[in-house]
């Protein structure tokens, strides 16, 4: 049996004193700097990550949300198609009535036309009809008619609107028994009133 240096001490025991020691060393260690900084990095991005992921998710969501609102859940606020064809249809409406009467029907034909309008023009028209219109329709039996041949919205708000209207118009007459045909483009202004599209404004363009 062979000694090292210490009385009683084998070479087999040394050698697994040694192998224990630096067993140890190699578990206590500490892990390199680059592979503490590297995980943190990786953590850090993955973090943000993350958080970018969620923020575009509630980006979108709010988006989303916001759209339903305004465009779903506010009627008082819409200006979609079907209001749009509401409003469209009251100005060719309104605009065949307020082009269109005969000498035996004013008072009926006027009403009617002034039930489509509203505000300082219902007054003009009123006037114009009265104090003009009425008197030549009588004495040179003129009778008109209208006929809308194509309209589109231009202006769409949730309370007015703005319409071009294309109107085909003849007119007979005792001095022209024969007719005479207009075409031409007005520009209608509607008003929203108490839930119904009025004419505001009639412009030739």
């Amino acid at each position: 049996m062979t000694t090292n240096g210490t009385a009683g001490v084998t070479d087999a025991e040394v050698t697994a004193v040694d192998e224990a020691e630096e067993a140890t060393e190699t578990e206590t260690q500490p892990e390199p700097r680059d592979s503490v900084v590297r995980r943190s990095v990786l953590g850090a991005r993955a973090q943000l990550l993350g958080a970018v992921l969620l923020a575009v998710a509630l980006l979108v969501s709010a988006g989303v949300a916001a759209w339903l609102y305004f465009k779903q859940y506010r009627p008082d606020q819409e200006t979609n198609a079907a209001v749009a064809g509401v409003a469209l249809d009251a100005a060719k409406t309104g605009t065949v009535a307020l082009l269109s009467y005969a000498p035996g029907s004013l008072d009926k034909d006027f009403a009617a036309a002034k039930s489509h309008l509203t505000g300082d023009f219902l007054s003009y028209y009123t006037q114009f009809t009265e104090q003009i219109v009425t008197p030549a329709a009588k004495q040179k039996s003129v009778k008109t008619a209208a006929a809308v041949v194509q309209a589109a919205v231009s202006e769409l708000h949730p309370d007015s609107a703005v319409v071009l209207v294309f109107v085909n118009q003849t007119t007979v007459s005792k001095e022209n028994p024969d007719g005479a045909f207009a075409a031409s483009a007005v520009k209608v202004g509607l008003k929203k009133i108490n839930g119904a599209w009025l004419i505001s404004s009639f412009d030739p363009v």
